[in-house]
């Protein structure tokens, strides 16, 4: 997909989360949000299938369930959800290794617990033009 595609997508899941955050604010669990950001993908007319699998083949062993991918929007970004008081490091190295053994090229990692929308999104790249990784 090409860079400004993918772009395109991402603006539109920050749409999503903005206002979801707006009106619901921190507080719920992952999964509450997860299925509210599918909702509000699918009428934004995109793609997002939730809870997606990745298998993982290492040295001939291939483990089917290695990740789940908390959505996967139009088969070409990531979007991981947390609820948690405050980011750790882990997270975003998490969301850059889904992005290696996937090939995909950007990912965004949301936070709903963060008391201000802004300091809840965080872009992770993988040999993407359009940005560079915030971790």
């Amino acid at each position: 997909m090409h860079p400004d595609e993918i772009e395109r997508l991402a603006r539109i899941v920050v749409d999503c989360v903005f206002h979801i955050h707006n009106v619901l604010g921190p507080g719920l669990l992952e999964s509450a949000y997860e299925a509210l950001m599918a909702e509000a993908l699918r009428q934004a007319g995109l793609n997002a299938r939730r809870q997606v699998n990745v298998p993982l083949t290492y040295k001939g062993v291939v483990v089917d369930n290695a990740f789940k991918i908390d959505l996967l929007v139009e088969e070409s970004l990531i979007v991981e959800l947390k609820s948690v008081e405050k980011l750790a490091p882990i997270h975003g190295k998490q969301l850059l290794t889904y992005l290696r053994l996937t090939g995909l090229p950007l990912g965004l990692l949301m936070n709903f617990g963060q008391a201000m929308f802004k300091d809840g999104i965080r872009r992770v790249v993988n040999n993407h033009r359009g940005g560079r990784s915030t971790d």
